[in-house]
């Protein structure tokens, strides 16, 4: 990015997180654009440039130390509401913006010692949404992998792979080299140009195989990259895997607005977790500084929680159309015995109780009767033809 139009002040400022702070290219560059456009809100409100000029035609090339010395609190929360009604960022682009101002006044009162107070060490930064990952479930991954075919198969197979398995970020997975991968082994560059050794399992190994052959057949331009396009013969860059990942997933069946290349991140640690993998373990994993940025998996599948909603007392408790249907079915088995089934033969009846013939209704009772009584006339019929046809007269 082009830094031609900053002061010196600013561009000392970004050298700095770039040769000191170790931060990467992308990280500074996000610096120079929050810090590009909060001075040029902060000319045009004090009237440093006609009203009605855009921000975009307005240049910092001038921002100096006498200006930033002016700069109080309420201008930086009027900057931060102005985000907030004109441009319609939410409440992560906005705590982002404060950060890099935060960042910009430590960085002249603490380290350079060129302001005396920090006008904006009080800043209060905006609350931010703590939302659940989103991950893919383990039949899902399976579904993706299978649908994996066609052009690229064995490059984008292995990139899913990694990604499942490994848990890596897009900018760490495009930044890999051939030379990065020892035996079962694969170096990450992450950030803050901070390195972690992953291990890789045999799925991983036999998807690198298959793709080093491919790769093996290709005239490149950029030998070192482990990733390259076989059209352009250079590394892949974000915004291709992006598209791929996108690809993929539909024709795999599955909802491409719902996921991304770091939601395969989130999948990858969300079943390693799943599969008895210790927290800990976890972050040196997926490379965060802090644990509490680990922690969130944890609130994912909770066994604890589980077993605390099924203890409560009150978890046998239905609704109330639930409770009549129960009631129903209770009703309906409590007068099964008084209403006996139409296919029960005759001995079932002659083996009832005195107490199950209590209960039995006079239809029933009848029924019971005549049977016998019929069992009698057709045997007394045979030694008394006579008697017979009048005993059938009998109610």
């Amino acid at each position: 990015m082009d830094y031609t139009e900053l002061s010196p002040l600013l561009r000392d400022f970004l050298a700095y997180h770039e040769t000191v702070q170790g931060h990467s290219q992308q990280t500074v560059d996000e610096y120079y654009l929050d810090l590009r456009g909060f001075f040029r809100y902060l000319k045009r409100s004090k009237g440093l440039v006609p009203k009605d000029t855009a921000l975009e035609d307005i240049s910092i090339a001038d921002v100096d130390l006498a200006m930033v010395r002016e700069v109080d609190l309420s201008q930086v929360y009027d900057y931060l509401f102005f985000l907030s009604k004109e441009r319609r960022l939410n409440n992560a682009s906005r705590a982002r913006k404060a950060a890099s101002i935060r960042s910009f006044f430590k960085y002249l009162s603490k380290k350079t010692h060129q302001m005396d107070h920090n006008p904006v060490e009080e800043l209060d930064s905006p609350k931010l949404k703590r939302a659940l990952p989103r991950y893919l479930t383990l039949d899902q991954c399976m579904q993706l992998l299978e649908a994996v075919s066609g052009e690229n198969q064995e490059r984008d197979y292995c990139i899913l792979m990694l990604f499942l398995n490994c848990g890596l970020r897009i900018s760490e997975l495009v930044g890999l080299n051939v030379t990065d991968l020892q035996e079962n082994t694969v170096r990450v560059l992450g950030k803050g140009n901070k390195e972690r050794i992953l291990y890789l399992n045999s799925g991983c190994q036999q998807a690198l195989e298959d793709w080093l052959i491919v790769r093996s057949g290709l005239t490149l331009i950029d030998q070192k990259a482990l990733f390259v396009t076989p059209r352009q013969r250079k590394r892949v860059t974000r915004a291709g895997v992006h598209y791929m990942i996108k690809k993929r997933l539909l024709e795999a069946g599955l909802d491409a607005s719902r996921y991304s290349a770091h939601k395969l991140r989130h999948t990858a640690a969300t079943l390693m977790l799943q599969n008895g993998v210790d927290v800990r373990t976890l972050q040196e994993v997926l490379g965060h500084d802090h644990l509490n940025t680990t922690q969130i998996y944890t609130h994912i599948d909770n066994e604890n929680l589980r077993l605390a909603a099924q203890a409560n007392p009150l978890g046998g408790r239905t609704g109330k159309a639930a409770q009549k249907t129960a009631e129903a079915s209770n009703a309906s088995d409590a007068k099964q015995p008084q209403k006996m089934k139409r296919h029960q033969t005759r001995n079932q009846l002659r083996t009832l109780t005195r107490t199950q013939k209590r209960k039995l209704t006079p239809k029933q009772l009848r029924k019971l009767k005549w049977k016998r009584m019929r069992k009698h006339i057709w045997r007394v019929k045979s030694i008394h033809p006579h008697q017979g046809e009048k005993r059938r007269d009998l109610p």
